[in-house]
């Protein structure tokens, strides 16, 4: 069999005895370390291939002969043959530099080991191991510039073999660390440094080896015995050590304390964060004037950003408009609750929508009495019954995993509207003084919203309450007519229009119906509205024509500018069975004759009252016994995606149906026309003439 193998050299016995070939390139074939031997009288005996490279003579051509004549410029003879008699006769070593000749005839400057050999005979001989000097010196130079650097540097700088145990670590690396030189040496980063993601660092490592790709810049962080308590972060690098013949030494790691960095940038990370968080806050939350929505948009921002649950508590007192306390239990109303996921501590919170006492000892409390943010980091059995409302509901808390609680004061205008109240679960970092300072900027923002949804929404419930209280109430049918009515205010809770109607008796047994409509919204519309019905109820008394009252009223509502009305006047006259109507701007009655098909009523439009200067006329039909007549404000009819003849088809088409009573026609039309979703209030005017 060709070749060799352990068992034929005999290498297999010496691995196991930890015996094992050197891989060439090491630091000896580096350095070309050179062999020769001297017998007593001076000839060359033994002759290495490292001294022909060397010195450039063959073994035949040194073998045999004197060694100072072949070697030894005859200036130095008497010098050498000095040193190799005191080698020779002493037994003492000789190390040092002396110039040598090589075959060229270039003296060359060697660094020596000499020594004496003595063999089984007595006899003695000189050992001589040379290298060229200069490429000693630089080695010595590189070794000890390696050395100075690696001692000194302010970077943790080590040494691992193939198994990743510590061969070497600097003096910097053992401050870093709290352990010495020594007790880093034969164990594993992860057995060093057991707040480290070893196995990530050990994964890291193998691929180095593996591929001996370098890893630069690889963040770690953690805790070391020499800073136990506080969390740090190093720059870690790795690069596999490959000797000169291209085998894998182990693998040289440096470290770099980059903790100051880290927090720094970990601050500008939470600061961006803030005014992300803020400035999302300023585009969701306000976004419209209804109270509740304003409450949940809050609590969304938070969630789960800042807290796992959030609640908006809003002071009863002041949604009442009252004055509140400063001391004492307080009656609150919970707004809104969001919680990033389905918990029990939902069912620990207050309902939205229902006021309940809160005692003087919860935290909530002390929060709007004080004006001041409660934080509680970490929470105990105790803190948790100063946060729910009773026992069953500091258990859920407690089911939920609740921890820690921040309550921060919404105040607007000076003054404590309530609270946002977070709390974390899932999170499981406590609140800080940093979560503290974004919830009060937060509710500082949303205070404002919060206490102008809460003023329109008293606004309007002012206008609505002034405009119920204007239109007619429990009004007796007129002589000759049924008449039924209904009234609905704008599907939007924070818009109050200016529609009226109104049902007036007039001399000679007559009957004045009117719907009416002010342009707007608000206090002003409602009031407006009041004052146009009035003036309407005076003008109707004097006996005028429909047309002459509307002129009337247009000059009233001009002296109003810049309000404008629309208006539909009817005088029924159950004498004659007649009814004329004349109209200002507005949608034009429904007459249904008894057992006839529902028609719209051709009437000259006119002008909405307020134009001022423009003249209107009136019509006269004919109103017999069992006829229906219908009029309405453009709420009933208009929606967004149908135009105004389709609609107005659709209200006759529905009129086609008889219903039991004026009543039942009422809520029909309203259920089948009226769009939930439009923002406009409704009146509708029925009528029929007895039979």
């Amino acid at each position: 069999m060709g070749g060799t193998d352990d068992r034929r050299t005999g290498w297999g016995d010496a691995r196991r005895a930890g015996v094992h070939r050197s891989p060439e390139g090491g630091l000896l074939d580096v350095l070309g370390v050179a062999a020769m031997m001297i017998d007593a009288e001076g000839r060359i005996v033994l002759w290495s291939p490292q001294a022909e490279r060397l010195l450039g003579f063959t073994p035949q051509e040194a073998l045999g002969r004197f060694a100072a004549p072949l070697l030894i410029d005859e200036s130095h003879f008497e010098l050498v043959l000095r040193l190799f008699t005191e080698v020779m006769n002493s037994g003492e070593a000789w190390a040092g530099v002396f110039p040598v000749k090589d075959k060229a005839g270039t003296s060359r400057l060697l660094e020596f080991r000499n020594m004496r050999l003595q063999d089984d005979r007595g006899d003695y001989y000189a050992l001589g191991l040379a290298t060229d000097g200069e490429t000693l010196r630089q080695v010595e130079r590189d070794l000890a510039l390696s050395v100075r650097l690696v001692d000194q540097s302010p970077i943790g700088l080590a040494v691992l073999g193939s198994d990743l145990r510590y061969l070497a670590a600097n003096p910097a690396l053992e401050r870093m660390d709290g352990l010495s030189a020594a007790e880093h040496l034969g164990r594993r980063v992860g057995e060093t440094l057991p707040f480290l993601d070893a196995d990530a660092v050990d994964e890291a490592m193998r691929e180095v080896l593996e591929t001996g790709v370098p890893q630069v810049a690889h963040q770690v962080e953690g805790r070391t015995p020499a800073d136990p308590d506080t969390d740090r972060a190093w720059s870690m690098s790795l690069y596999r050590l490959d000797g000169s013949g291209g085998q894998v030494l182990g693998l040289a790691v440096s470290l770099i304390d980059v903790t100051d960095h880290h927090r720094a940038a970990a601050e500008a990370e939470r600061a961006r964060h803030r005014l992300a968080l803020i400035a999302d806050a300023s585009v969701r939350i306000g976004t419209t004037l209804d109270l509740e929505q304003t409450a949940r948009e809050l609590a969304e921002v938070t969630v789960p950003e800042l807290a796992d649950i959030a609640a908006v508590d809003v002071l009863d007192s002041v949604l009442q408009g009252r004055p509140s306390r400063t001391e004492g239990p307080a009656l609150i109303q919970a707004l809104a609750v969001v919680a990033a996921r389905p918990t029990p501590a939902e069912e620990a919170a207050d309902p939205p929508g229902h006021a309940a006492h809160y005692g003087a000892d919860r935290l909530v409390t002390r929060c709007v009495r004080t004006a001041t943010p409660v934080r509680e980091p970490y929470l105990d059995a105790e803190k948790l019954s100063h946060i729910a409302r009773d026992a069953h509901a500091a258990d859920l808390l407690a089911e939920a995993g609740t921890h820690s609680y921040l309550a921060v004061p919404l105040i607007a205008r000076g003054e404590v509207l309530g609270a946002l109240d977070l709390k974390r679960t899932d999170n499981p970092l406590p609140f800080t003084e940093d979560d503290e300072m974004l919830a009060c900027e937060l509710a500082a923002r949303a205070a404002i919203s919060i206490d102008n949804a809460r003023l329109y929404r008293q606004q309007r419930q002012t206008a609505l309450t002034l405009q119920r209280s204007m239109l007619p109430h429990n009004h007796h049918d007129p002589v000759g007519l049924e008449v039924a009515s209904r009234y609905q205010p704008a599907a939007s809770r924070y818009e109050v229009g200016g529609d009226w109607f109104d049902v007036i008796s007039m001399r000679e047994g007559r009957t004045a119906l009117v719907v009416g409509d002010v342009m707007g919204s608000g206090i002003n519309a409602a009031t407006t509205m009041g004052r146009l019905r009035t003036a309407t109820q005076t003008l109707s008394k004097i006996g005028l024509r429909p047309a002459e009252v509307l002129g009337h009223l247009d000059e009233i509502t001009a002296d109003l500018d810049p309000w404008f009305a629309t208006c539909v006047y009817a005088v029924y006259d159950p004498n004659l069975n007649t009814c004329r109507v004349s109209t200002a701007g507005h949608l034009p009655p429904v007459l249904i004759p008894d057992g006839g098909v529902p028609r719209l009523l051709d009437l000259p439009a006119g002008a909405p009252l307020g134009v001022g200067g423009v003249p209107f006329s009136d019509v006269t039909v004919d109103l017999g016994p069992g006829d229906r007549l219908v009029l309405y404000t453009d709420g009933l009819v208009e929606t967004r995606d149908q135009d105004i003849d389709t609609r107005l088809e659709a209200l006759t088409g529905l009129l086609h149906a008889p219903d039991p009573s004026l009543e039942e026609s009422c809520d029909r039309l309203l259920r089948e026309l009226r769009d939930p979703s439009h923002h406009d209030d409704v009146a509708l005017l029925m009528a029929r003439v007895r039979r």
